[in-house]
């Protein structure tokens, strides 16, 4: 009897180091300092993570009572390498108190904060996913119409089960990075470059010895 074997993704969410590490970017640039754009790509994995926490904050306050995380799906943001853009109607004062905040929560080890359920790195993921097992299927799979179109369905309905595990995954280790080395310079409000209102929050590099 062949028993069935499962892989449970949550497992590998919630691990996490049990001393928390805060110079991890620093020591890695000091390490490969000679590899072009690797501090701005450092820079915007903590400003992403950055990012995603301030969301987290300003919706957990105008959330119910009891519960930690509410979504609120009417605010948004899109990181850079220089500070991120918040978008929806926000207070500038509650905006600050909320980037202050979730930068100290997740220094302080709140590392849950640095990723989010709509962040785009989701959507990648069940694209690239999606794609792959499609062209597995269609190459693997008989060239009978009936059960391609059945291994497609089956592709399909796979990849978005596992996308938002993957997704979480991506975040954690590729996407995001827990921002030890940001400060914060300026909010302001500002127009991106398609033209949308938002507050646009610019972070700074500070060098850790």
């Amino acid at each position: 009897m062949t028993e069935s074997v499962s892989f449970d993704f949550s497992k590998l969410w919630d691990f996490a180091p049990a001393t928390p590490y805060p110079h991890q970017d620093t020591d890695l640039l000091k390490q490969f300092f000679f590899l072009p754009g690797l501090r701005e790509i450092l820079m915007l994995r903590q400003v992403h993570a950055l990012e995603h926490g301030t969301v987290w904050v300003l919706s957990e306050t105008e959330g119910t009572e009891g519960e930690r995380f509410q979504d609120n799906q009417a605010l948004g943001g899109l990181s850079t390498d220089q500070g991120f853009y918040l978008y929806g109607e926000v207070n500038p004062v509650h905006l600050r108190r909320a980037v202050q905040m979730a930068l100290r929560r997740m220094q302080g080890g709140e590392w849950d904060l640095a990723v989010h359920p709509r962040c785009g790195t989701n959507v990648s993921v069940m694209m690239v996913v999606g794609a792959g097992m499609m062209l597995g299927t269609y190459f693997l799979l008989p060239r009978n119409p009936l059960e391609q179109v059945l291994g497609l369905g089956l592709a399909s309905l796979t990849a978005v089960h596992l996308s938002p595990d993957l997704g979480r995954l991506a975040q954690k280790y590729l996407t995001t990075a827990i921002p030890f080395n940001l400060t914060v310079q300026e909010i302001f409000p500002t127009i991106d470059m398609w033209g949308r209102e938002a507050h646009f929050v610019r972070l700074g590099w500070q060098e850790l010895v």
